[in-house]
């Protein structure tokens, strides 16, 4: 009995932790502003508006005056999944959720050639549930169905930013941000059992963003940006049946990545991008849970360590901007992103897979100081084969994102 809760109660743990329906390689979500949405994601030798604070800070140093831009997306995910081998006769797929992170940017010159900025935005979090959710035995046997389980994971960075324009063709910037997440889970501890079993953590930790964008010719940008790992040490209460067992501690990176870029004007009205993104996902190399006391109702555990072993990876990014009119400018990008997590290791609550996503967007200046951007983009993951023992399976995914920002200018 006390291996039954052991393997449960790691399940459970990876789900409070690993709740994301992906967008970004792994649990990233790159989707921070409708203009670089729009073109997918490939901002990174431009980054001419406020979101540079997440895409790249030396964008800040192009910029004039006082600028303010906010805005949110709409994430539309869903996942089936097929048994294979032991698993055969099961289908499973995901219940309907729409997830709105927001995103704001404001900068201010305070001098010529020197920009401040500041960023609130969400790119981790999201959540997941199925409708339901099956049980394995030791011996890998199946239970039976669970009820669904409930979780949700929030992580808010506050970043702070400057950026300095060295002359008409350079500029570079930094950031420091601030990280606050939070995660919650509840669930039935057993198949048909009627305890509930709830995790609610918080944790944060703190990470620097660096860039330069550099213009050696009148047409062509190239940029360079890279934020550094955070890791959260989350911490929180353990409880059943409502009454308080124990306290929890474990720690989630959220990868660094480096981006590299060139933007060219083909012609006055139409601007292309390529952007390849590197992203250091094998900072997820295991998940260790440690408990302040040995948990009876759990089985006796005091701590659970999940070996991962996720892979770098890269993201190819090309987007466009044409310029119809003085009023209003059409977008569209292709995305080819590549999974970090190896077949071995996918789980229901992160069946990753490699991504094929199209873009469109554009935006509509209402007058000389507001404009709106507007974004769509429709993700297909890959099917993903599941090759591990407990779990044989394939799992499909889908994900459609919609994304607007209002834009003002002093």
């Amino acid at each position: 009995m006390k291996q039954v809760f052991r393997i449960h109660w790691v399940a459970w743990v990876i789900v409070l932790f690993c709740v994301n329906e992906v967008y970004a390689g792994g649990y990233q979500i790159y989707e921070q502003g409708a203009r670089a949405t729009g073109m997918g994601g490939a901002f990174v030798a431009r980054a001419s508006d406020p979101s540079a604070i997440f895409y790249n800070v030396a964008g800040l140093g192009f910029q004039k005056g006082i600028n303010v831009l906010a805005g949110m997306n709409l994430i539309i995910p869903s996942t089936t999944f097929k048994g294979k081998g032991i698993m055969q006769p099961l289908e499973y797929s995901t219940k309907s959720a729409v997830f709105t992170p927001i995103n704001l940017y404001g900068s201010y010159e305070v001098m010529e050639n020197l920009v401040v900025g500041l960023g609130v935005y969400n790119p981790f979090g999201l959540g997941t549930e199925w409708k339901e959710l099956w049980g394995l035995s030791v011996s890998g046997a199946y239970l039976g169905s669970t009820k669904a389980i409930k979780s949700s994971i929030e992580t808010w960075y506050f970043n702070p930013s400057i950026a300095y324009k060295v002359n008409d063709e350079l500029s570079v910037g930094l950031g420091f941000s601030y990280v606050y997440a939070s995660a919650y889970i509840s669930r039935n501890i057993l198949p048909n059992a009627v305890k509930k079993l709830e995790l609610d953590g918080t944790g944060d930790g703190f990470s620097v963003n660096v860039g330069a964008i550099y213009k050696p010719m009148e047409k062509l940008s190239v940029g360079l940006s890279y934020r550094t790992t955070t890791t959260v040490e989350f911490e929180g209460d353990v409880k059943i049946a409502n009454a308080y067992v124990a306290s929890g501690k474990t720690k989630l990176p959220m990868p660094g990545f480096l981006v590299v870029g060139a933007a060219y004007e083909l012609m006055p009205e139409l601007t292309v991008e390529g952007d390849i993104q590197y992203t250091q996902w094998s900072e997820y190399n295991k998940l260790s849970i440690n408990f302040n006391r040995p948990v009876a109702q759990l089985g006796g555990i005091s701590n659970i360590t999940e070996i991962k072993k996720w892979d770098d990876v890269l993201a190819v990014r090309v987007g466009g901007e044409y310029t119809l009119n003085q009023q209003v400018t059409l977008r569209g990008g292709l995305i080819m992103d590549i999974s970090p997590q190896p077949p071995s290791k996918t789980e229901p609550m992160l069946p990753d897979g490699d991504r094929y996503n199209v873009t469109l967007g554009g935006s509509y200046k209402i007058n000389n100081n507001l404009s709106i951007d507007a974004s769509y983009m429709f993700l297909y993951f890959a099917e993903k084969d599941a090759k591990n023992s407990v779990l044989p399976g394939n799992y499909n995914s889908l994900a459609h994102i919609f994304s607007v920002n209002l834009a003002y200018s002093f």
